[in-house]
């Protein structure tokens, strides 16, 4: 572990361009359950997919019932060492930007720059009408449901249009501008940080390889074997806020003295 930290601190000491690419396991470790985890609040709820919730007036209060009883879960987590060690390398001037699988925004908690985080599964902190496409601030939208239970499934003000989670659901099509802009970033940076990420949901999972192939150099921090373990300079596993917080410091250190 000591020896790959180094590794990591040396590639990490060299680049200039580096893409955070940042998945489940930077959560979990802020207390947000994995969707693939076994037990636990996910499991309470029947998962509801894009089409069905078009469709189903069943499914968008199925929908509904969940997004009420899991946004609070989202709203009261704090950011982790994983978070604070990635603000630490955008005020280093060595963070070309983080694109996140992660819908908690806690990247912005932590306070990296907002134009930094490239959301590609969306957020949950605002909630949008499919049919005008006006955002509400999911609060706003937690506090009517939790005030009235009168009230199953939110419509829009403006047009009475169904209100969704601002994320991107199972069946969903992935934000084409987020991903146009993601897939460029990474093959532009000169190190791509794979955290907490299983690199199995796709099409979020090509991004490191892309990077790979463009010749950036590749770190991955998980705690589990991934699929692209054999294409990187360093892998380490372990926890992603413990080991990048080691690596970040030892690059702080070299640079200070």
């Amino acid at each position: 572990m000591e020896d790959a930290i180094k590794r990591a601190a040396d590639l990490l000491e060299r680049s200039r361009k580096i893409v955070a690419f940042t998945g489940a396991g930077v959560s979990t470790e802020s207390g947000i359950p994995d969707f693939r985890s076994p037990g636990g609040i996910w499991e309470k709820h029947e998962l509801v997919y894009y089409q069905d919730f078009i469709e189903s007036g069943e499914a968008r209060r199925k929908y509904w019932l969940r997004s009420r009883a899991t946004y609070p879960v989202f709203r009261d987590a704090s950011p982790n060492q994983t978070h604070l060690a990635l603000v630490e390398l955008e005020k280093m001037g060595k963070l070309n930007c983080i694109v996140t699988q992660n819908i908690d925004r806690l990247h912005h908690k932590a306070g990296n720059l907002p134009e930094k985080v490239i959301e590609i599964h969306g957020n949950n902190a605002f909630a949008v009408c499919l049919n005008c496409q006006r955002m509400y601030p999911r609060e706003e939208i937690q506090k009517l449901l939790e005030e009235n239970y009168k009230i199953e499934v939110p419509h829009c003000r403006e047009c009475k249009g169904f209100l969704k989670d601002a994320t991107i659901s199972f069946g969903q099509s992935m934000p084409e501008e987020e991903m146009n802009e993601a897939m460029r970033r990474s093959q532009a940076c000169d190190l791509m940080l794979t955290l907490g990420s299983s690199l199995v949901v796709y099409p979020a999972a090509y991004l490191p390889r892309y990077a790979h192939e463009a010749g950036a150099k590749l770190i991955i921090i998980n705690m589990t074997v991934t699929p692209l373990d054999h294409l990187a300079d360093v892998v380490i596993h372990g926890k992603t806020g413990e080991v990048l917080r080691l690596i970040v410091k030892e690059v702080k250190k070299r640079i200070s003295g």
